[in-house]
């Protein structure tokens, strides 16, 4: 009869012999495509050097940084800045604009790829869709200053053509980026124009995945163009969907700077002045360097909780997550 303590040791032979032969046989893989593994060194190399070696500067959050002192040399000042930081009232504003910014964008910009998508791949006429695809595609490669400077002389109160038609509809023209209403509108807008054609792409490579039999099959069964879309269609994107939803909810906290910092004006500074604009007028120009480390530190945080939270979400919504 053996013991329960040879029983646990058989146990654990069995399981680093397992974990051995794991190792062995995944080592015997990485020899025969060693090429090609060695393709993944520059990319490794680059998120160590530009994504995980610049963590390192997170410390002077919870320092008096001095650029005379350097990281080291600076004294240590605890949660100092992330108190100042919860109890400045531009920080709540800032922090209202960027998050009421970002939920926009979800409602009304997230949905447009997908519509544009669907849309383009009931197109039938060749030329026609590629000639839309490419229009709607130019404005993802050309930079926010080029395109920020045509958003504002388009709606210029004074020359733009958007209040020359106003004018002569017998209208006052509308100054639309000096206004705290119109500009989060405009904003909104400015970026659908700039990435929901570039956006449609991975829509369409994952309508490209349908099986065309289930279209024929529902096509039999009667169901209308509507219907296929509704059934097969939107079902078989679905997935993507869900994974692009939980990276835009991951991005809550960071409008990113371009197009804000294009756009903005000291007269909406209200209602335009966010996270990435704020660290770059009191942390760069202010030199408040420690300051805005806190505040980035607390914005990476909540967006990984963003993350976490609504992969989990979506998981349990019977879609595959991130991980």
């Amino acid at each position: 009869m053996s013991s329960p303590i040879g029983d646990i040791a058989e146990q654990s032979r069995t399981v680093s012999s397992a974990q051995a032969g794991r190792w062995k046989a995944a080592w015997k893989y990485i020899k025969r495509d060693k090429y090609l593994y060695l393709l993944l060194v520059p990319v490794l190399a680059y998120y160590l050097i530009f994504k995980y070696a610049p963590m390192f500067g997170e410390i002077i959050a919870f320092k008096n940084y001095r650029f005379a002192d350097g990281i080291w040399g600076s004294q240590w000042a605890g949660l100092k800045h992330f108190q100042r930081l919860f109890t400045s009232p531009d920080f709540f504003n800032v922090l209202k604009n960027t998050l009421l910014l970002n939920v926009y964008s979800i409602v009304f910009a997230f949905p447009v790829p997908i519509l544009l998508a669907i849309l383009l791949n009931e197109v039938r006429v060749e030329w026609y869709k590629r000639m839309i695809q490419n229009l709607l595609y130019i404005p993802h490669f050309i930079s926010w200053v080029v395109l920020g400077g045509i958003v504002i002389a388009l709606l210029s109160p004074s020359t733009g053509i958007v209040n020359t038609v106003l004018k002569l509809l017998g209208l006052e023209p509308v100054y639309f980026m000096a206004s705290n209403f119109w500009w989060p509108i405009m904003f909104i807008v400015s970026g659908i124009w700039q990435s929901a054609g570039w956006g449609t792409i991975l829509y369409l490579a994952a309508m490209a995945g349908i099986d065309p039999q289930l279209y024929e099959a529902a096509k039999i069964d009667g169901a209308s163009k509507l219907r296929r879309i509704w059934h097969v269609t939107i079902p078989g994107i679905r997935s993507t969907i869900a994974i692009l939803l939980i990276l835009r909810v991951g991005q809550m906290m960071d409008v990113g700077f371009e197009q804000v910092f294009i756009l903005q004006n000291k007269a909406v500074y209200e209602v335009s002045n966010v996270i990435s604009t704020y660290v770059y007028h009191v942390g760069l120009e202010g030199a408040q360097y420690s300051y805005t480390t806190a505040l980035g530190l607390f914005q990476s945080v909540i967006g990984l909780i963003l993350v976490v939270g609504v992969n989990k979400l979506i998981k349990a919504m019977g879609e595959n997550g991130l991980w």
